[in-house]
């Protein structure tokens, strides 16, 4: 019980810390692809805070394994943190931290109980178009047949990626470029999925709560209409009763 509630006291107390070094991270990811081309110095300094960002939430990782009682059942159901925080270490490239950072920043923010499902979908929307965008045109921006050459292109090939529109005016040419645009497109039909189920239990719940309050008022009028009638027996025996008197 102590161990969990450590677990629960470290978790409450790391979450803003984490969304800021995750703001770090996106400034640091964007800024040498935005500031094209950028200083040599600029770049490393880019590529030294991402390296700092995840390895923070690596350690973040591995103290709430510390912290938990069932380490094996915590192994098992964050899985996904587990590879996350192996995948840089595997084939170090920018692209894979970008995608270990997010599924960790992902994963802590379902975890604030703070966090409305709304606000991490809208998040999680605005996230994958930001890093989709970024990603493309660093990877597409001096490909020999690329099309995707600013960033205005990458965000509406992004937009329209992730909507499932895919007009074909901007499409990513290289194999990374286009396993990029597999991603977000996954995403995207996940995301919408997500909406579309809120939308659907918060309809559900709306209908049994009003079928629920349509129950209520008919079983009142029902006992009312009960009450009336014993009521009125009532009367016609005491009427008859007073009529035999008279006679």
């Amino acid at each position: 019980m102590n161990h969990q509630s450590a677990q629960a006291r470290w978790e409450r107390h790391t979450q803003r810390p984490l969304l800021a070094l995750a703001v770090a991270f996106a400034v640091a990811y964007a800024v040498p692809i935005v500031d094209n081309p950028a200083s040599p110095l600029l770049t490393e300094l880019c590529t030294a805070t991402e390296w700092v960002v995840w390895a923070l939430f690596a350690l973040d990782y591995v103290i709430r394994l510390a912290l938990t009682r069932r380490r094996r059942r915590f192994v098992r159901t964050h899985w996904i943190d587990l590879c996350a925080v192996v995948l840089p270490l595997l084939q170090p490239l920018r692209l894979l931290r970008l995608v270990s950072t997010l599924l960790l920043v992902g994963r802590r923010a379902r975890m604030a109980s703070q966090i409305r499902l709304t606000t991490y979908v809208g998040g999680s929307l605005i996230g994958l178009l930001m890093f989709g965008s970024l990603a493309v045109l660093s990877v597409e921006r001096d490909a020999p047949h690329g099309n995707i050459r600013t960033l205005g292109d990458a965000v509406w090939w992004s937009f329209t990626t992730m909507t499932t529109v895919g007009y074909g005016d901007h499409a990513p040419t290289t194999g990374m470029g286009r396993l990029i645009a597999v991603g977000l497109m996954l995403s995207g039909i996940t995301l919408l999925g997500v909406v579309t189920a809120n939308i659907t239990a918060w309809f559900i719940a709306r209908f049994e709560k009003d079928e629920v309050e349509e129950r209520r008022q008919t079983e009142a009028i029902t006992s009312l209409a009960e009450e009336v009638r014993l009521l009125r027996a009532e009367v016609a025996r005491l009427t008859n009763e007073h009529e035999k008197q008279r006679s």
